[in-house]
């Protein structure tokens, strides 16, 4: 069973589908681990809904910052951007479906006999891998949840932009959803940095990514997306990026666990 790990689709199914085709992909005897953001910006989100969630157990998701911002639009509490294309999923049939899938998908997932951990962002370096679990999974539960909504809600602001293990209820969680989709600079005392979305060698402010920093999974293999001004590049071996921005015209990435490869797709228009 092979194991393919996938950038941010974002809506962007023809290319996931030629990848596929690509290296063979059959649910039935490999799995697909996607980093998030499933939805927006490419043009047929309804159709990556629809096949990742009839995958089973061999799709392998967590959520990103849009998958979460489309669970804020279906409820009525944000409206949609044209820019997002989401006009297909949101007529779709299937929607409730959908949504119900994707809140049952977790913030990170884990491959213990691998030392490799998964998530959208990426791990905030103060946390061990108990305390990336326990706020993971606490968040997961919310959102399960019949008041999932609250939670939702609540996500629409920059505080706290530190970590405290003191926090609690909504900001605990804040953060927690904040860190691991949305993360890519931290100021020098670990602050969330939510404005500088620049490739770091273009950076020149106090500002580091956070795969820089001194690290509590330093022996971890972190996979993650979000960050497509990267462009999979992070110096790191066991930090791997692959947001290569297919959305923006750039390429969807595969990589395979178990060769290292690296497979492109071209965005198609």
């Amino acid at each position: 069973m092979a194991k393919y790990f996938v950038g941010d689709i974002q809506g962007c199914y023809e290319e996931l589908m030629l990848l596929l085709l690509r290296v063979d992909f059959h649910p039935s005897k490999d799995e697909l681990w996607s980093v998030g953001d499933l939805v927006a910006r490419g043009p047929q989100s309804h159709k990556v809904l629809g096949l990742l969630s009839s995958f089973g157990d061999a799709a392998k998701v967590v959520l990103g910052n849009h998958d979460l911002h489309l669970l804020a639009i279906t409820a009525g509490l944000k409206k949609p951007k044209p820019s997002d294309k989401l006009k297909k999923l949101l007529e779709s049939k299937h929607l409730p479906r959908f949504i119900d899938w994707v809140r049952h998908q977790p913030l990170m997932r884990e491959l213990p006999e691998h030392k490799l951990i998964m998530t959208h962002a990426g791990v905030p370096p103060q946390w061990d891998l108990q305390t990336l679990k326990t706020e993971a999974n606490e968040v997961s539960q919310v959102l399960k949840s019949d008041s999932y909504l609250e939670l939702i809600e609540s996500m629409y602001t920059e505080e706290p932009e530190g970590w405290d293990p003191n926090l609690s209820g909504y900001l605990r969680h804040r953060y927690c959803i904040d860190a691991l989709t949305r993360m890519r600079f931290l100021y020098p005392d670990g602050r969330l940095d939510f404005a500088c979305k620049k490739p770091p060698q273009d950076n020149d402010s106090e500002l580091k990514p956070w795969f820089e920093f001194p690290s509590q999974l330093d022996d971890y293999t972190l996979v993650f997306g979000h960050w497509a001004a990267l462009m999979g590049h992070t110096g790191k071996a066991n930090r791997i990026a692959l947001d290569t921005g297919c959305c923006w015209g750039e390429d969807l990435t595969l990589w395979q666990l178990e060769t290292g490869e690296k497979i492109t797709q071209k965005k198609l228009n």
